[in-house]
């Protein structure tokens, strides 16, 4: 992918009763794991199967996309399961708890705004640790240890809001770094990206970033030209979503079965390194 072709993507300038008072702040949880802020989580001492943060359900199950890149994740634990999972953008995500398979090493890399908020909710543990970086800024990629282990990066919504060199300067840094490593990204096609920008035009700038890189399915190839260290790219096939049994007579149960609205459909992408 050319610099050119990257850079066309990027937009021009772009009444009940009061609920009982409840102490502020994050309550720290016994044993080192993830802290408990009051009211959104289980009571101290309630019984549970093993610790998960926010609340006794456990980690909240991601959507059809989440579900398609958290299978990517497995299937590369599966080969090398003492890989290190870099989780850019992540936030308050809580995949750790989803995808341990009791040998694999976390990095979340967040800015450090975020980065500060997430280690007083979710503490670092001995093999789970947040880095306060923003993703474009590629000094996270030393946080990593022992790269030889394997490396699989996931950048949930976060390649489509950078700048387009930054996305080619982000692929041939990992390519360079990680061989034999991977990354998963979700992108919007064009005619989604150019819908998602005058919607948050319209919205007055409230929308937390704008939509800067976009990618149709015909272009996919052109990512592996980012660096010869690129040995494969593909398109992962998304799952339905999980909608009520009543909810299967709605349009929305047939998007993916309808070319139109499929084209409009975010990607999830997979992308390979070359190395052992």
């Amino acid at each position: 992918m050319t610099e050119s072709e990257l850079t066309e993507s990027e937009p021009p300038g772009a009444a009940g009763h009061p609920a009982p008072a409840v102490p502020v702040g994050p309550v720290p949880a016994p044993g080192g794991g993830p802290a408990r802020v009051p009211g959104t989580g289980p009571r101290p001492g309630a019984v549970r199967s093993r610790p998960t943060p926010y609340d006794a359900r456990g980690p909240r199950e991601p959507g059809p996309r989440g579900r398609c890149a958290e299978a990517a994740v497995r299937r590369y634990l599966d080969r090398r399961p003492e890989a290190t999972v870099v989780a850019l953008g992540e936030g308050l995500g809580t995949g750790f708890w989803r995808l341990d398979n009791g040998r694999l090493t976390w990095l979340t890399v967040a800015p450090p705004e975020t980065a500060a908020v997430r280690r007083i909710l979710l503490p670092d543990g001995p093999r789970r640790r947040t880095v306060a970086r923003a993703a474009a800024d590629h000094g996270w990629l030393d946080a990593v240890p022992e790269p030889r282990r394997g490396v699989v990066v996931t950048a949930a919504g976060v390649l489509m809001r950078l700048p387009p060199p930054e996305v080619r300067a982000l692929l041939a840094a990992c390519a360079e770094r990680f061989p034999g490593g991977a990354l998963v990204f979700d992108v919007l096609p064009r005619r989604s990206a150019a819908l998602a920008r005058r919607c948050g035009a319209l919205a007055g700038g409230r929308w937390p970033a704008p939509v800067r890189w976009s990618l149709d399915r015909a272009e996919l190839p052109r990512v592996a030209s980012a660096h010869p260290g690129i040995v494969a790219v593909r398109e992962l096939p998304v799952p339905p979503a999980r909608l009520p049994a009543a909810s299967l007579r709605r349009p929305a149960a047939y998007r993916h079965r309808v070319p139109v609205l499929r084209a409009l459909l975010p990607l999830v992408c997979e992308v390979r390194f070359a190395g052992p």
